[in-house]
């Protein structure tokens, strides 16, 4: 549900011709005139396709043979027993790319269990090590496991392998499972591990886990949160000169975990005597590593994000803006989110088939039009 289509949203952003095959079970009558309310499907059209039926399989076939590369989110093995697995698809195009985007991957002991984001980054590492001193694991929303895990990779293994297919001419397998990629993206924990600056099992005592005072967010007097990240020796010292603990010799002693836990209770009461505003006004466009704790609809609204237009509105819906940006070539959300069959005909169309064969699969309910 979320990181196949958010592979999709980010290859379609990058100017990708995608399509979006849906249920033809989800066409459930006229298209309504408002875009659909998911923003992961944007800039994409859609077509709905009965995959139990044989005609909505080799109408399938048919758009995989003129694309490069096809995605799926399905559980291990449903492909297969739909007729339209890798083997069958790659007999057809030579060339193609097989998009799989799994939590467990294609093999392994969990690998036909159901799960969702908690339990990929439970059983990749990660999950772990989120959390403050003393609490349990906190969940970082689904960010790590669907999204950077899981969604990233995808796209990433994706152009990978187109890159590599117009070298060798032919396609490939590309197995993403959301318990790998966050795996991966917890690199430089295990180097920091293999260094001695991490432990593991210390939730909430380390440098970038909560435990240092000078990597934190601090309430201030008005409820709200501003955020710290003041790692360097120079950074640090604006820190200090900034909130005028410049002289005091406590918090000269910036990299002993011994005084961290003291050190943060006195910045604790120290943010607590003004605004989020009011350090803003002190510690914003300084080194000190600073930046307000803000809400999605705060951020869109944030004069920093304005001037980049890292939100645009899209049908009349505030959204990210597609990233990263190139210097010659412009990101262009291309259309709302569609509904599912919307664009049916108009697919095929495009896809070359006939109109006689295209009304013949309509009639059929192989494929739907939402009309």
């Amino acid at each position: 549900m979320g990181p196949g289509p958010f592979a999709a949203m980010l290859l379609a952003d990058l100017g990708a011709e995608v399509i979006r095959v849906e249920r033809a079970g989800a066409v459930r009558g006229p298209a309504p005139q408002q875009p659909h309310g998911d923003i992961l499907l944007r800039g994409r059209r859609n077509i709905a396709i009965d995959l139990k039926n044989p005609d909505g399989v080799a109408t399938l076939l048919d758009l995989v043979a003129g694309a490069d590369a096809l995605i799926e989110g399905f559980r291990p093995g449903v492909m297969e027993r739909l007729g339209i697995g890798p083997d069958v698809c790659l007999e057809r195009n030579p060339k193609l790319v097989f998009g799989r985007m799994t939590g467990w991957g294609q093999t392994g002991p969990y690998s036909q269990a159901a799960g969702h984001d908690i339990n990929y980054i439970s059983l990749a590492g990660a999950l772990a090590h989120f959390g403050r001193k003393g609490e349990g694991p906190t969940p970082p929303l689904n960010m790590v496991g669907d999204f950077g895990g899981g969604g990233m990779f995808l796209a990433l293994g994706v152009v990978a392998a187109l890159l590599e297919a117009k070298t060798s001419g032919v396609g490939q397998v590309v197995d993403t499972a959301m318990v790998d990629g966050s795996a991966v993206l917890m690199t430089m924990f295990w180097a920091m591990k293999e260094m001695g600056v991490f432990d593991e099992n210390a939730r909430g005592t380390n440098l970038l886990d909560t435990g240092a005072h000078f990597y934190d967010v601090y309430r201030c007097s008005d409820d709200e949160y501003i955020s710290l990240g003041s790692i360097e020796p120079q950074f640090y010292a604006e820190l200090l000169r900034l909130t005028g603990l410049s002289d005091d010799e406590q918090f000269a002693k910036q990299m002993d975990p011994t005084e961290w836990g003291p050190l943060k209770e006195r910045l604790t009461e120290l943010f607590a005597t003004k605004s989020r505003d009011e350090w803003c006004a002190i510690m914003e466009h300084t080194d000190v590593c600073f930046a307000p704790v803000l809400t999605m609809s705060e951020a869109a609204e944030h004069p920093h994000n304005v001037e980049r237009e890292t939100f645009i509105e899209v049908g009349g819906v505030t959204q990210p803006a597609p990233a990263p940006r190139f210097s010659r070539t412009e990101n262009e959300v291309v259309s709302a989110p569609a509904w599912p069959g919307e664009h049916s005909r108009a697919v095929l169309e495009a896809w070359g088939l006939d109109a006689a064969r295209i009304d013949g699969l309509i009639e059929s309910g192989a494929v739907r039009q939402a009309d």
